[in-house]
């Protein structure tokens, strides 16, 4: 089986889990997981998305039905292989506090039967590929903050180099600034290694974030709408969808594309320099002004072309540089930005407006909120008509990524019947 080319690696064929006090984890699923792919479970707290994580792996099994992996019953194996087969990270990483952070990775080699110098050397890989330095293999857990902590946690579920990787919140108790470097460092990783990565979370903004689909499920074990993203934004299957994605899923949508895919286009401008003389400024006129907005607004960059900060011509201080001018901060944006954070930036400036770089940082040209709007428009459009692809198709128009889309039924929805 090739990684990514959209061919099922995990099934739910009419799943249920049914406890003895009478409550319903997860009622009637069905629904298939591409290879290659990463599907986000989302719902509020009792709708059984964990229950249905773990019955991946086997530490749940379920009441009715049955769940394959690579077409197998997880029924017909061992439940010790199978979990060593499939990697597991849980939030607080759940690392052993008496072994070092190499060791903790090393642990499912060893116990796979790898030699100590083979398991530790995979380990040393992870660590660079999770992003920490060498160093780090050497200290305990408790050694590292939080966030590290988490990345031990997914090298360690990676060391044997599963097929599967089982995630459950991983992310939910750490800060905002964290979670955001952990979610980067997630999709780097998936783009690299191609992982079927099955991911539970209660935040849809991190679900849109990741996942190839999201599953919702309701209150019950219900599964209500697994879709693409973009699908999921522009045609919820019901009130309850559209209430769990809030009121700005306009707003979400354009988190999914980018500048550069939406060819939102460059102005021209020529800046000042920080260096630049204010008299020389005041000479200038009004050249090199940002037209068609408030005020006289100009782009201020370094000698070496970064763009640092806004600056009012009309204002200039009596002498000096334009560096000593109080500029207004911006933050400049490459095509690999999002048009959400385009309008953001554009909202806050004073130029409504916002600086473009290139791969070098250097200011490239400008462009304002109508040109955002219009663009954001367009994109929001094409997203809403998009038919969904196939399995392992690629993304239809506006940006949207790929997969097939299920309703409540667990049935796969055709392109006739969200037409």
């Amino acid at each position: 089986m090739q990684s990514g080319k959209g061919l099922r690696m995990i099934s739910f064929e009419a799943v249920s889990k049914h406890y003895p006090n009478g409550t319903t984890a997860v009622d009637d699923l069905t629904l298939e997981l591409p290879e290659g792919g990463l599907t986000v479970l989302v719902g509020s707290s009792g709708c059984g998305k964990t229950t249905t994580l773990r019955m991946i792996n086997r530490m749940v099994d379920p009441s009715a039905g049955t769940v394959r992996v690579a077409g197998r019953d997880v029924r017909d194996s061992d439940a010790a292989e199978l979990r060593r087969s499939i990697g597991y990270v849980i939030q607080q990483s759940g690392l052993f506090p008496h072994r070092t952070v190499l060791d903790n990775i090393a642990t499912v080699p060893l116990l796979l039967g790898w030699g100590r110098r083979k398991a530790r050397s995979r380990a040393a890989e992870l660590l660079e590929r999770v992003g920490l330095e060498a160093e780090s293999g050497d200290r305990y857990p408790h050694q590292l903050s939080g966030g590290q902590q988490q990345r031990v946690g997914v090298a360690r579920a990676l060391a044997a180099d599963p097929p599967v990787l089982l995630m459950d919140e991983p992310f939910g108790a750490v800060d905002p600034v964290v979670r955001t470097q952990l979610q980067d460092e997630l999709l780097r990783l998936q783009r690299d290694l191609r992982k079927t990565v099955v991911f539970v979370t209660h935040d849809i903004d991190e679900a849109v974030r990741l996942g190839d689909r999201i599953a919702v499920f309701r209150t019950g074990g219900r599964l209500v709408q697994c879709a693409p993203p973009a699908r999921l934004l522009t045609r919820p299957a019901d009130d309850f969808v559209a209430g769990f994605l809030g009121a700005e899923r306009g707003l979400k949508l354009l988190s999914l594309t980018t500048l550069g895919e939406a060819e939102v286009p460059h102005e021209p401008v020529t800046p000042v320099r920080t260096d630049e003389p204010v008299a020389e400024i005041r000479v200038g006129g009004n050249g090199g002004s940002y037209e068609g907005t408030q005020g006289n607004w100009r782009v201020a960059v370094t000698p070496d072309g970064a763009p640092v900060g806004w600056l009012d011509a009309g204002a200039l201080p009596a002498g000096g540089t334009a560096g000593d001018a109080g500029l207004l901060p911006l933050r400049p944006l490459r095509d690999e930005d999002s048009l959400l954070a385009a309008l953001d930036e554009s909202v806050s400036s004073p130029a409504r407006a916002v600086a473009r770089v290139d791969g070098d940082g250097v200011l490239s040209g400008v462009t304002g909120q109508a040109a955002l709007h219009e663009r954001a428009a367009v994109h929001h459009t094409a997203a809403a008509t998009a038919e969904p692809a196939e399995p392992g198709g690629e993304p239809g128009a506006g940006g949207g990524r790929s997969g097939q889309e299920v309703t409540g039924t667990g049935a796969v929805r055709t392109a006739e019947a969200t037409s």
